[in-house]
């Protein structure tokens, strides 16, 4: 099996480059963020007609989550379960959800699409968010894990952190006066992998980065940042045979500022391909 994450920055805007880019690399499985749309709004005939089915998290023309799926998609739910909210200027508790977290079952391994708040600036609102939605999905990574301590489990997506200063190569990032790579969300980060929770690609792939900004020619400087992450579970984490970042797809006509992560999986079924939807 083939999983993968991208941060698509509208899917309305690049749903044929996403589904020709799928069907190139034959992706199983894809974990969308920033879809920016409604459900009703998703391009979902470009998708289907590739032989994927769809679970779709969208609120509005901000944040969003997807994935699509060759097999299919099972107890799909929106939202971890403690996820705080945000409302600008709002206080307290029971602030409204945005979409920004969608998990589903898939041949019996956990998978959940994350588009963790940007967090702004330090001292702002939603930095302080930020942390709390991340430590919040911590606590629910735990609970699931003790749960079920082999449970193939793999939180995808856009972490907005970067954890290494080989990570950030962008020099408008810079540690202390910056978000994504302050000591508070580094340390946020690293308690998954206190969990149990790897970084399964970057074994495979030691350096490289995900996403570089649209601005002052980011992408042809190579200044860019390593945010896109798979984090697997040690029963998930055995199923990695091989792993990828597909730079390539920040180039060309209209494209997203990330690009995509993908894993492969040994899950014993060699038959499984056979089921698969046949496209022509």
């Amino acid at each position: 099996m083939r999983v993968a994450t991208w941060n698509v920055n509208s899917i309305r805007t690049r749903y044929g480059r996403v589904v020709d880019w799928m069907l190139r690399e034959d992706i199983d499985v894809l974990a969308m963020q920033e879809i920016k749309c409604k459900p009703e709004q998703f391009p979902r005939a470009a998708f289907e007609e590739a032989g994927y089915e769809l679970a779709i998290h969208g609120l509005n023309q901000w944040n969003g989550v997807a994935i699509a799926s060759r097999f299919p998609l099972e107890d799909v739910q929106a939202s971890f379960p403690g996820q705080p909210g945000f409302l600008k200027g709002a206080e307290g508790p029971d602030q409204p959800l945005e979409a920004r977290a969608l998990g589903a079952t898939v041949e019996g391994i956990r998978l959940w699409s994350l588009y963790v708040p940007n967090g702004r600036a330090l001292g702002d609102p939603h930095y302080d968010y930020k942390l709390d939605w991340l430590a919040t999905l911590a606590h629910d990574t735990q609970a699931w894990l003790a749960d079920d301590p082999e449970l193939p489990l793999a939180l995808m997506g856009d972490w907005n952190v970067a954890p290494l200063d080989s990570d950030v190569g962008d020099p408008s990032f810079v540690q202390g006066v910056s978000t994504h790579v302050s000591p508070q969300e580094r340390s946020a980060f690293e308690a998954f992998e206190k969990l149990g929770m790897a970084d399964v690609v970057r074994p495979v792939v030691p350096t490289g980065f995900t996403f570089w900004d649209y601005k002052q020619l980011r992408f042809p400087r190579d200044e860019g940042m390593r945010i896109d992450f798979i984090l697997g579970s040690p029963a998930f984490a055995e199923l990695v045979t091989d792993a990828s970042i597909h730079r390539d797809e920040r180039k060309g006509d209209a494209p997203s500022d990330h690009v995509p992560v993908v894993v492969d999986l040994d899950t014993g079924d060699d038959e499984g391909d056979y089921d698969r939807p046949m496209v022509f």
